[in-house]
C-alpha cells in the first residue's frame, strides 16, 4: 500500500459522492465506487444496491464494472471504494471481478482509517485466471 496521488485522491471523493445514492436500508452501509476507465474518460460510478434476500444485494464496485461493461468499457486503470468505516477495502468478490478486466489496476480505499492505494493484483494475489 502506498499513499493515493492527487488524482487518485478526486476518484475517492467521486466514490464518496456516489454513496449518497446507495440502496442500503438493512445494513445502513453505504457504499459508492468510482471506476476510471483506462486512457481517459469520466469515471463509471457504482453503489451497493441491498435486497431483503441479501444474496441478491450487489456491491457498489461490480455495479460500476457491469455499467461500464454494458456501455463497451472493458479497460480500467484505477477503482476508487468509499464507505464511512475504518477500513472498506473491496470484498473477495469483488475483488474477482476487478481481476477479469485490469489486475494492475489502482484500488483506492480506506485502511487503518487512511485513504491508500494499492493495486488489484496486492489485494488478490491468487487470482482465478482465464
Amino acid at each position: 500500500m502506498r499513499p493515493p496521488t492527487d488524482d487518485e485522491l478526486r476518484l475517492y471523493e467521486t466514490a464518496r459522492g456516489a454513496a449518497r445514492h446507495a440502496h442500503a436500508p438493512y445494513s445502513e452501509f453505504p457504499v459508492g465506487a468510482a471506476l476510471l476507465p483506462a486512457g481517459s474518460g469520466e469515471p463509471v460510478v457504482g453503489v451497493n444496491v441491498e435486497n431483503a434476500s441479501y444474496g441478491l444485494t450487489s456491491c457498489a464496485e461490480r455495479n460500476a464494472v457491469f455499467t461500464a461493461v454494458a456501455a463497451g468499457v472493458r479497460d480500467f486503470s484505477a477503482i476508487a471504494v468509499h464507505a464511512e468505516a475504518w477500513s472498506a477495502p473491496p470484498c473477495g468478490a469483488c475483488r474477482q471481478v476487478l481481476a477479469e478486466f485490469s489486475p494492475s489496476m489502482t484500488v483506492v480505499y480506506r485502511s487503518g482509517g487512511d485513504v491508500v492505494a494499492t493495486t488489484v493484483a496486492e489485494l488478490l494475489p491468487d487470482r482465478f485466471e482465464p
